[in-house]
């Protein structure tokens, strides 16, 4: 498996669909293992064409003219794209602001019955954490959303919380946070950790995370990284491996 992580350098070099300056993406390997395979996934990849639904609140988007190219699901698609040219990808976010993860399962039967998605990435935890869900509940929320998707034969990949240095002491994340990843371990689906990722990136200075939520290129970089590095993910699965030729590595 360890040998897909190459995909990461390519995944990582700048993208000339951002206009501002090209992300240079610093992501350690464990971040982006997906311990976990992608069956359906790799079904797709045998037929040529994946498609793949993002479900999240507010911080899958980003305002402006072209916020919806910006953001991490479309940088997602062109990160996957580029790395495999020969396989038509399909990248569509549902995503609301407010919306807890009790509100988002609601619209799950929905969005697999109308998309037949091959995988659904699955961002939440952050609105559940600011109403101060429990826990426990969160979990049963999670575990009955995630049976949905299987039942319609979809992966998952759990996404956690962004990271912001402004808000990290006035919302608990941790509980929701450790919640996540036993749900994803104990259900066997990857969790893709934003809210580590996004930390590291704050505290090696590769991005200032206080200034994200007034500088909008700094927060196109961000996005720019966080798809490359889902797509990353999704390549270390093994999914594609011995299907899908990968694109030349370029420096």
């Amino acid at each position: 498996m360890r040998g897909w992580i190459g995909a990461l350098a390519l995944l990582c070099a700048g993208s000339p669909a951002v206009a501002q300056e090209p992300a240079r993406c610093s992501v350690p390997e464990y971040l982006v293992l997906a311990e976990q395979p992608l069956p359906r996934v790799a079904a797709a990849a045998k037929a040529r064409q994946l498609n793949i639904a993002v479900v999240g609140s507010g911080s899958t988007m980003l305002a402006g003219s072209d916020g919806t190219s910006a953001a991490y699901p479309a940088r997602l698609e062109a990160a996957l794209v580029r790395r495999m040219p020969s396989l038509a990808v399909k990248v569509t976010p549902f995503a609301k602001g407010r919306q807890t993860a009790q509100d988002m399962v609601k619209g799950f039967p929905q969005i697999m019955a109308d998309l037949k998605p091959d995988l659904v990435v699955w961002q939440t935890g952050t609105v559940d954490a600011i109403r101060g869900v429990e826990p426990d509940q969160f979990r049963i929320v999670l575990e009955r959303g995630i049976k949905i998707v299987q039942r319609a034969r979809a992966d998952v990949i759990l996404m956690n919380m962004q990271y912001s240095p402004r808000t990290e002491m006035l919302i608990a994340l941790g509980p929701y946070a450790v919640t996540m990843r036993v749900v994803a371990q104990q259900m066997g689906v990857p969790l893709f950790d934003r809210l580590s990722l996004m930390r590291r990136w704050s505290e090696d200075g590769q991005f200032d995370l206080y200034a994200a939520h007034r500088d909008t290129g700094l927060a196109k970089r961000v996005h720019d990284c966080l798809g490359k590095a889902v797509a990353a993910m999704i390549v270390s699965s093994g999914a594609f491996q011995g299907v899908i030729p990968l694109a030349p590595r370029v420096q």
